[in-house]
């Protein structure tokens, strides 16, 4: 029972964890404009890994999306490429994991094949969570970088200083959504080892005596040896054959007949 409910936990937590990577992958806000020298704007920016966007104070917002990819930074790549890999490989190991688990029945599935199915999902959901921790974790670095820059530029008070930019929600939620898998993977991993059958974990190896076996019983009895002459069986051979003559009389043996 606790192998099932911790297969059970660990497919709903990785579900949740893929989904909150698509989510976060599919957001704008992955980084927004910093408001802290100037609160009240009428222009507000952010960016996402796909477009980015302008939101005017009258809520009218206005999105175009990036038309050029050997333009974009090739950290900014990176990341795209580490976010739809972990996308892809959590998806596999969902449909791997539906298939493995111990409440659903297919056929003549054996336990050591769901066992294999089970680490092999929980191996790709752990995969997926470090892809969607790196990814998230790279671009706020690039944002970490950018923001001490632009903030140095405008202390040196250099003219035409760039919009400085933030962490968005996208990035709290990528990093939450790669932790859920990541324990989803670890989940499945561990629900794994009580699939395996017993025979299959330990190798027992059976010695067979050479010899005849003889079984003891409590109470008297009496041990055949098998070498017992068969006396009894020729002597009573004998009496029948001797008891019938030619002529039909009755004859008894006599003494020579034993011998």
């Amino acid at each position: 029972m606790s192998t099932t409910i911790c297969q059970v936990m660990g497919f709903i937590v990785s579900s949740l964890g893929v989904a909150g990577c698509m989510v976060s992958t599919a957001m704008d806000m992955w980084s927004t404009q910093d408001l802290y020298d100037n609160p009240v704007t009428a222009v507000f920016q952010y960016q996402g890994l796909w477009r980015s966007c302008v939101r005017q104070s009258s809520g009218f917002t206005e999105c175009r999306p990036y038309f050029t990819i050997l333009g974009l930074p090739a950290m900014f790549q990176a990341v795209r490429a580490l976010m739809i890999v972990g996308i892809v490989l959590g998806i596999l190991g969902l449909l791997v994991c539906i298939f493995a688990l111990k409440c659903v029945r297919i056929g003549s599935m054996e336990d050591s094949a769901k066992a294999n199915m089970t680490l092999t999902s929980g191996i790709m959901f752990i995969v997926a969570g470090l892809c969607a921790i790196t990814g998230v974790s790279v671009f706020a670095n690039m944002l970490v970088t950018n923001f001490w820059m632009s903030t140095a530029s405008m202390y040196q008070g250099m003219q035409n200083i760039q919009n400085r930019y933030t962490f968005g929600s996208a990035l709290f939620v990528g990093w939450v959504a790669g932790g859920l898998s990541l324990i989803g993977g670890i989940m499945m991993c561990l629900a794994c080892r009580g699939l395996i059958p017993e025979e299959s974990r330990y190798k027992a190896v059976s010695y067979n005596a050479s010899g005849r076996n003889i079984s003891y019983r409590t109470g008297p009895y009496k041990v055949g040896s098998g070498y017992e002459p068969e006396t009894k069986s020729r002597k009573g051979a004998g009496c029948e054959e001797a008891a019938r003559s030619e002529d039909g009389r009755r004859s008894y043996p006599s003494k020579y007949d034993y011998v």
